[in-house]
């Protein structure tokens, strides 16, 4: 008879070989020894299949959106000439249906025929007119387009004309968060909020023009209700759309608690992201599967050089942290692969920067930081630093694979968690104007693509003029950034710029730089969802099938329970 400790958890190509998880020792004979291993087989996922094509009374998902929630369902509420897509140049027409462009600075825009908002009344081009006013009264002030929005034109009811005060390379992006609201919206709020995190969901109403109305609560980037309910729009235009009558989003779960919702307890969370140790958990769960994607996403690590630790002003110390981190280790053992290595803070997938980092090589994979020489003078100039870090809980994975490999330098990390990215914001905007009351050093947030496929989505950081950058003057980096905004995507122009940005960038290690992740995705087995690459949740486009919790009758058939393989979705650029 042979004693036997079993405990492992394996993954092989198209199968999961599971073993039982004990804490006792189990007998085994000879015999069972020898007797071969039966893998677990993973069925492939049919849910699009099997999916209903309309949304039905009572079907109801329920997301939970950790990082920018109000980017990510604005466009399922609110309307703009365009929305995000996850296609190459990042858009698709959503209230216009064409446009031109007359000259550098004036665009002209043919509008959706026939639309309601989300209360019955009409939208045209008189509702684009009042909007537009709105927005010149309190513009958002994330780019340069408060500087160079002009005015709007009527040419008919149904045709407009956007001019500016100069040539803008990055209009069509900033387009998109031109959102239009009901005359009554802007009365009681007093026009456009005019904050640096746009847009306007700042209260629950019949108000915009997408496929859901904010029924319940309020998404902000500095204020947030825990949880916001939408519910299906009578008046979309596109009778297509939604799929689904209630969508649910969370803000501020524990990021553990979401994920055990979704793999152990049906409909308390159906969509959620997830750390990706925790993936073969997901797959072996009777109600959850896997989803992965490549993203735009950056992982924003400020450096406080406006009144934090004073030794952070310092470029050497601020490289020195950077080479200090192995990013391959980070890559495997915190993201379990699910990444790519990123010498600035910047997906390698966006426009201009993929063509740079083919010779821009992080640090890590210039000089190993485990070598002792360079522990050695590492050690030399970090020695005793004590850093405050302030984190949301869903980073706490990262952090302590950053703190572990710094502390082999001398670095000593004091991690201050919160739920809530509202609570990042609030310290992070502040801090430009040294009037942040509670003091960090490096401060996280999950700066998902809000540009769309746009690196100004990584820039804002480096812009040292906005309320968004917590680096120290530089009229240089400033000058470099300012410069990319009159160039457009695919501008001959516009690589060459992104170059130095990223360059100076590097040199001056400006961010804690991290590996760009994937998007990992823990979703019920019932729900269909494709998220896009950048920070547009298409909730629009869910659909649930006829045993989804919401709509179904009776338990969870177990024939249903089976593990599903992995999907991987290509990116962007594969998929075109």
């Amino acid at each position: 008879m042979i004693l036997k400790r079993i405990f492992l958890l394996g993954l092989m190509a198209g199968s999961v070989i599971a073993y039982l998880s004990l804490s006792d020792p189990v007998l085994v004979t000879a015999q069972d020894a020898t007797r071969p291993i039966e893998p677990l087989r993973l069925r492939t996922d049919d849910a699009d299949v099997r999916a209903l094509p309309h949304a039905v009374p009572g079907s109801h998902v329920k997301v939970f959106l950790p990082t920018l929630p109000y980017l990510y369902t604005s466009h399922a509420i609110n309307g703009a000439m365009i929305k995000p897509s996850d296609n190459a140049q990042g858009w698709e027409y959503d209230m216009a249906v064409s446009h031109r462009q007359i000259d550098e600075t004036t665009y002209e825009f043919q509008l959706r025929k026939g639309c309601r908002f989300q209360d019955g009344s009409p939208f045209n081009a008189d509702a684009v007119v009042l909007n537009m006013e709105a927005f010149k009264k309190q513009p958002t002030l994330y780019s340069k387009i408060d500087q160079v929005f002009d005015h709007v034109e009527k040419i008919d009811d149904d045709t407009v004309r956007f001019h500016l005060s100069e040539e803008y390379g990055c209009f069509m992006n900033d387009l998109i968060w031109m959102q239009f609201y009901t005359a009554e919206y802007l009365r009681i709020c007093g026009g456009w909020n005019g904050k640096a995190t746009c847009p306007n969901l700042s209260r629950p109403g019949p108000y915009g023009l997408g496929p859901y109305v904010l029924s319940e609560g309020y998404l902000e980037g500095d204020r947030q209700t825990a949880k916001a309910v939408l519910r299906a729009n009578p008046y979309y235009w596109n009778s297509e759309y939604p799929k689904v009558e209630t969508i649910t989003v969370f803000t501020q779960l524990d990021s553990l608690d979401a994920k055990n919702k979704v793999l152990h307890r049906e409909g308390e969370v159906d969509i959620t992201d997830i750390p990706p140790e925790y993936k073969v958990e997901t797959i072996l769960s009777a109600f959850a599967k896997v989803i992965t994607s490549p993203s735009n996403n950056n992982i924003a690590i400020h450096i406080n050089m406006i009144n934090g630790n004073p030794k952070l002003r310092d470029t050497v110390v601020r490289r020195a942290l950077n080479e200090a981190l192995n990013q391959q280790n980070l890559l495997y053992f915190v993201f379990d692969n699910e990444g790519s290595l990123s010498p600035t803070m910047a997906s390698p997938y966006f426009p201009g920067v993929r063509e740079f980092v083919k010779n821009l090589k992080p640090y890590s994979e210039v000089k190993d930081p485990y070598a002792p020489a360079n522990q050695t003078r590492l050690k030399s100039i970090l020695d005793g630093l004590q850093l405050k870090v302030l984190t949301q809980s869903h980073f706490l994975p990262m952090w302590r694979g950053i703190e572990s490999q710094l502390k082999r330098v001398g670095v000593t990390l004091e991690i201050t968690t919160t739920p809530s990215e509202a609570e990042i914001f609030g310290p992070l905007l502040l801090t430009h104007a040294d009037q942040n009351q509670t003091q960090w050093d490096l401060l996280v947030w999950g700066n998902d693509d809000w540009f769309f496929n746009h690196p100004y989505t990584a820039f804002i950081a480096y812009r040292t003029t906005n309320v968004w950058s917590t680096v120290y003057p530089d009229p240089i980096m400033d000058a470099f950034i300012d410069e990319m905004f009159e160039a457009s995507v695919g501008d001959p122009r516009f690589n060459a710029i992104v170059a130095k940005i990223m360059q100076r960038a590097y040199d001056e290690a400006y961010m804690l730089f991290m590996p760009t992740p994937n998007r990992v995705l823990a979703v019920n087995k019932e729900v269909v969802f494709r998220p896009y690459q950048m920070a547009c949740a298409p909730l629009w486009k869910i659909q649930v099938t006829d045993q989804h919790w919401s709509v179904r009758r009776g338990p969870y058939p177990d024939e249903f329970k089976g593990s599903v393989r992995i999907t991987r979705m290509a990116s962007v650029e594969e998929s075109e």
